[in-house]
């Protein structure tokens, strides 16, 4: 196949289904030409050694990249960050209409929405079918984080989503949830198919060093890492640690990462719980691999939200690429699967009580009882979330849209 993968994000900057993706299609025989643009996420800022200009080719072994303008910014102001997606929108559609090569297919990565209305758009000009693969679940997710709070926007947007369907030849989602979503919003089933995400298998699971931070030594440690903010709702985090603390001393609950409630997050704990709670800065991929390697249960807590019920946190599948215990305190899909992979617990979100006594629990098994739990999640994660596996079936969903 000739495939064209359109994403606003692409390496070095942080991301999902970037340059690992396009690779893996290409070493299966895929000739892939990306479109995306100059990197600047999340700072903002455009790195070192870029400079935004109208286009730029690179190749990475046999993908191309084809970075295209854009307006840098990912600040809290509305009007850059729309600034910011609708310059790319227009830049990729310019690109993709009249500069770039012939494909078989478009595969485009959502979010932000403008990206498939890129896709859309070049796919209608050029004749060539497009597969959207929806990560967030727009208006809800803007809804939710408080991003949007106007009814009248978000209902522009949610009627611009379903234009974008309609326009796709088939849709690709993170989870059973957000594929009940669509077809209570009229999308049909036959149209739909649920993909896992993948973690970044090179940077975790690659050779680590094994040095596991000093502060987490001689503790039994739960370990939450990465963003710390509203829609994580880790107070009740906090005071579960409060509630352990009581019971067993042993146990350390270990947060690693950065976000908006970092600094208010610290205070509380000093507050509530200071001898059970270390805070660890954001730091590079495969340095979590090491705090990660050095868990005894790896914890997911989000607020509790209908809209959480339908995804799955990318971590999920990140802690059981390390194989270790799962406590999941997120409702629904994230639970179902962590009972599935039978890799650990899974509790009500926001329920400080429930996650202290699971804490304990979990805290009194026998050693080898958690190393099965942690090669449960590790081979539910080879056989059915690795890169590996999305690949696989990506490669089934492209096909099926040529004519």
């Amino acid at each position: 196949m000739k495939i064209l993968l359109i994403t606003q994000w692409f390496e070095p900057e942080p991301t999902l289904k970037g340059l690992a993706f396009a690779k893996a299609l290409s070493e299966r025989g895929h000739d892939v030409q990306v479109i995306t643009g100059f990197p600047n996420y999340p700072g903002g800022k455009v790195y070192d050694g870029y400079q935004v200009r109208a286009a730029q080719r690179e190749w990475h072994g046999r993908v191309e990249v084809c970075r295209v303008a854009l307006y840098p910014s990912h600040d809290g102001s509305g009007i850059k960050r729309a600034l910011n997606y609708i310059s790319f929108a227009a830049s990729s559609c310019l690109f993709g209409v009249f500069a770039s090569r012939k494909a078989d297919v478009i595969y485009a990565y959502h979010p932000p929405l403008t990206v498939g209305m890129s896709a859309a758009l070049i796919g209608l000009f050029r004749r060539t079918p497009v597969v959207y693969d929806i990560q967030d679940m727009w208006p809800d997710t803007l809804k939710a984080t408080g991003m949007l709070n106007n009814p009248r926007a978000l209902s522009l947007i949610g009627r611009i989503c379903q234009w974008v369907y309609r326009r796709a030849s088939a849709l690709v989602v993170l989870s059973p949830g957000f594929k009940k979503l669509l077809q209570e919003r009229g999308v049909p089933e036959e149209k739909i198919s649920v993909i896992y995400n993948w973690c970044d298998e090179a940077a975790l699971t690659g050779p680590q060093s094994h040095q596991v931070p000093a502060v987490m030594q001689g503790r039994f440690n739960v370990v939450f890492a990465g963003t710390m903010g509203k829609a994580q709702a880790l107070d009740a985090v906090i005071d579960a640690a409060a509630l352990v603390a009581e019971k067993n001393q042993e146990v350390q609950f270990v947060f690693v990462g950065g976000g908006v409630d970092v600094d208010r997050l610290k205070s509380l704990a000093k507050q509530k719980s200071p001898s059970n709670v270390v805070f660890l800065p954001r730091m590079p991929m495969h340095e979590v691999g090491n705090v990660l390697s050095g868990a005894d249960v790896l914890l997911v807590h989000l607020r509790d939200d209908p809209l959480f019920k339908v995804t799955v946190p990318s971590k999920t599948q990140a802690y059981m690429a390390v194989g270790k215990p799962i406590l999941m305190a997120v409702r629904g899909d994230a639970a179902t699967l962590v009972e599935r992979a039978k890799c650990g617990l899974s509790v009500d979100p926001e329920s400080s009580v429930e996650i202290a006594r699971a804490v304990i629990a979990m805290s009194e098994l026998r050693a080898d009882e958690l190393e099965r739990m942690g090669g449960n999640g590790l081979d539910f994660y080879k056989n059915n979330l690795s890169l590996n596996a999305g690949v696989n079936e990506f490669i089934r969903v492209l096909n099926s849209v040529i004519k």
